[in-house]
């Protein structure tokens, strides 16, 4: 029986990957920090998937166990398994490095030469390329070869909503019906698995950007511009007339730029625009404003969601009235139990919204889309008062 490692075992690891893995016929091991849910995993062996959507359903989750990511016993279960998934978020890839590089040299004291694969099922791009270039860094020149020959990194693309859940064992995951997991085939190392759920992608950047300007940049804007309005969930907010319009163009907006980009057909990716559109207003997930709008900085990135669409689409000369919202609105984002939405804000406390927006941006301040995003970002301010 295959053996894979879903690093991550919250509720995309547990919903999402882990779940299609199992599926699949794969034992998942999945490792975390947080020991509640890894000892419920050793105790029971088993959760529900709890389908919440037009056609809801449940599936039942049985061939599991957990360990601890930082425990020796990670190492040993890396030098013996097949695959390793990840689903932690990007920020945390780095911490997580030392120890997959210690599972890399644990597997070479096994002399285990199997092909073993990473992918990374985070939110961002080329997530996978950025955990190996951290792993390496652990390793010594005969180790760096090894990987080379032996393990592959490849990047991937997922999407699947997966609401923060609230069941009475904690370790049911709720997500809706749609999913979608793009695995870049040039990184795999030895024999294409088939796992029904995935799918390998000779060009991954499409799929990359084509989620990232749909579903991320609109998810996010309805979430800050939610937040704003004082609304508790992206159902509540997408309702309200002007956050639902303004996202929908938005996202029609970097359609425009995606089709200009990969030369998508247009009916298609509109048709596309309009699938994740419905996904928005779900009437069974309660998706939260603030899980969906927590750290701000990194969403603001020039490569994340809020300001790579709104590039992309205006260095083609097409409208971006809409797309401006976002970079806007999380400037306001202001939640004291998020860390990054702390420190932006004493940025901007302390040096003015200019000085946050080209920090953490990558805007020139002299760009048009600079004083624009301002612009508006004030008018949110006029408008929440």
């Amino acid at each position: 029986m295959k053996q894979a490692i879903q690093i991550g075992a919250g509720n995309i690891g547990r919903g999402f990957i882990g779940a299609l893995l199992e599926q699949a016929g794969w034992h998942v091991t999945f490792a975390d920090v947080v020991e509640p849910i890894i000892n419920a995993l050793n105790e029971q062996h088993h959760y529900t998937v709890h389908i919440l959507d037009r056609e809801p359903g449940e599936i039942e989750i049985s061939n599991v166990d957990g360990v601890i990511s930082t425990s020796p016993e990670f190492a040993q279960r890396v030098a013996q398994c097949d695959l390793i998934t990840t689903a932690v978020g990007p920020n945390v890839l780095p911490i997580i490095a030392k120890s997959i590089a210690g599972g890399v040299q644990a597997r070479i004291a096994a002399g285990n030469q199997n092909p073993m694969n990473v992918v990374c099922c985070e939110n961002g791009l080329r997530t996978t390329t950025r955990l190996k270039n951290e792993v390496v860094k652990h390793l010594n020149e005969d180790e760096k070869a090894f990987l080379e020959e032996h393990i592959g990194f490849a990047d991937c693309a997922v999407d699947r909503i997966c609401p923060k859940p609230n069941f009475e064992n904690i370790l049911d995951a709720a997500v809706e019906r749609y999913c979608e997991w793009d695995v870049e085939r040039a990184g795999w190392k030895g024999e294409q698995t088939e796992i029904p759920g995935m799918t390998y992608a000779d060009n991954l950047m499409a799929y990359l950007e084509r989620k990232l300007f749909t579903l991320n940049s609109g998810h996010a804007i309805c979430a800050y511009l939610g937040y704003l309005k004082g609304y508790q969930t992206i159902k509540e907010s997408i309702a309200d007339p002007f956050i639902g319009g303004t996202v929908y163009a938005a996202i029609k907006e970097s359609g425009a730029g995606l089709i200009k980009e990969f030369d998508f057909d247009p009916a298609a990716h509109y048709a596309y625009v309009d699938k994740i559109f419905a996904r928005y207003q779900n009437p069974f997930l309660e998706d939260e404003v603030l899980r969906v709008g927590r750290e701000p900085i990194r969403k603001l990135e020039p490569g994340d969601r809020l300001i790579k669409p709104l590039t992309t689409t205006a260095s083609y000369g097409l409208p971006v009235d809409h797309l401006i919202f976002g970079a806007a609105a999380a400037l306001r984002f202001d939640c004291p139990e998020d860390a990054q939405s702390v420190e932006l804000q004493a940025k901007l406390k302390a040096e003015g919204p200019a000085a946050a927006l080209s920090a953490y941006s990558g805007l020139q301040t002299d760009s048009p889309l600079f004083a624009r995003i301002l612009d508006v970002y004030n008018a949110l301010g006029i408008a929440a008062k």
